[in-house]
């Protein structure tokens, strides 16, 4: 019998699919449905992250600004404790704790976040802490825009 004729050699295997040969190729379809799951997720959770302290925010018509990556943030809620990022301030500890960050050549941007029951006159003794310790430019964070009456 001659094998290199192509008959019915039992010598021969078939490659492919069938019969027990491993597959080489690797299935991608369940890691991209993962992965785009999961970014979903992290787009809907990130804006949330950002604000720490749960207040309830005044609306404004007035436009979303860019985060920056030097930002400070000051909370104040309803209860009018002042919070330093997610940190609550004891009374009077606010200038201290602002002393002791570091401006470098321009200082940070600082946004305000205080509670719409607030007292008027408690939020801008705030403002004027941040103004003392050299922080001029200060933002008042809103609940996004509404539409005109």
């Amino acid at each position: 019998m001659n094998l290199q004729q192509g008959g019915g050699g039992r010598g021969r295997r078939r490659r492919g699919r069938g019969g027990g040969a491993a597959m080489s190729e690797i299935n991608v379809t369940p890691l991209v449905d993962v992965m785009l799951v999961l970014l979903i997720i992290f787009m809907v959770t990130a804006p949330m992250l950002t604000a720490g302290v749960p207040i309830d925010l005044p609306d404004s018509k007035a436009e979303a600004l860019k985060e920056e990556k030097n930002e400070i943030t000051i909370s104040m809620d309803g209860q009018g404790r002042v919070f330093l990022d997610d940190q609550e301030l004891a009374p009077g500890e606010l200038a201290d704790r602002l002393a002791g960050i570091e401006k470098g050549e321009k200082a940070p941007l600082v946004t305000l976040r205080a509670d719409r029951s607030l007292d008027y006159g408690r939020v801008i003794a705030v403002m004027g802490e941040l103004n003392a310790a050299g922080f001029k430019s200060i933002s008042l964070v809103t609940n996004g825009s509404v539409a005109a009456p």
